[in-house]
């Protein structure tokens, strides 16, 4: 599939999810649901599956409540990636980049990372994220067959939101 192709089955799934969120956020009457934890009731862990592609990054959710949060992700492209949540309420496009166009991580919260991951391999990590405003990113830069590859700058990158 052409990179335009990807692009598109991205911005499709962020759509979607998007849909769902509201769908979801709309249907709330105010009862607690059955299978809910009541109040005082430790929450159970949330997993959540990512997809590493080029050019994306691409949650089954798009969002998750605050606690314990285990990301299980899967290389599913054809070049190595590395998963990094980065705590900002910046826009998707706004992180500090360094010279060699990577996210300068000395700048963002960096709340944690999956190191490089080899095309194929899945990895996970578990992570304990407050409420706020997280953005998913792929912060590699690689030469190539002589070409430049700067995953952030690229595309490999989408919002999360962690709630309370």
């Amino acid at each position: 599939m052409s990179r335009k192709g990807w692009l598109l089955v991205v911005l499709l799934a962020g759509g979607l999810a998007a849909l769902a969120l509201l769908a979801a956020a709309c249907g709330d009457d105010g009862e607690e649901a059955e299978g809910q934890p009541t109040a005082g009731a430790e929450p159970e862990a949330t997993t959540i599956g990512v997809s590493l592609i080029e050019w994306g990054v691409v949650p089954d959710e798009m969002s998750a409540p605050a606690g314990t949060v285990t990301f299980e992700v899967t290389n599913e492209g054809e070049m190595e990636h590395e998963f990094v949540i980065v705590r900002s309420d910046a826009g998707l496009a706004d992180l500090p980049v360094a010279e060699d166009g990577a996210v300068d991580e000395a700048q963002v919260e960096v709340v944690g990372e999956i190191e490089e991951m080899a095309p194929g391999s899945t990895e996970s990590a578990s992570f304990d994220l407050e409420p706020g405003n997280y953005i998913l990113i792929c912060n590699l830069v690689e030469e190539m067959e002589g070409e430049v590859h700067r995953h952030y700058q690229q595309g490999m990158r989408i919002p999360f939101e962690v709630t309370a």
